[in-house]
């Protein structure tokens, strides 16, 4: 049986400015470019880490 994938939808709601630059960094690696902006991620512990450092201005749900 194949291992399904667990994927997370991830949505800015708030701005990168003012932040600290590595914060800026890590919403642009995840593919968030602005407000509004989501986009799909494979659930692991990388993606996870990355989120935990911009949980403040990103909302995570489980698709």
């Amino acid at each position: 049986m194949a291992e399904t994938k667990k994927t997370l939808r991830l949505t800015q709601v708030k701005s990168s400015i003012g932040r600290k630059p590595n914060q800026g960094r890590t919403l642009r690696a995840l593919g968030l470019h602005r407000i509004g902006d989501s986009v799909d991620q494979v659930d692991n512990e990388s993606v996870r880490g990355m989120i935990f450092t911009v949980k403040h201005l990103i909302t995570v749900e489980e698709i």
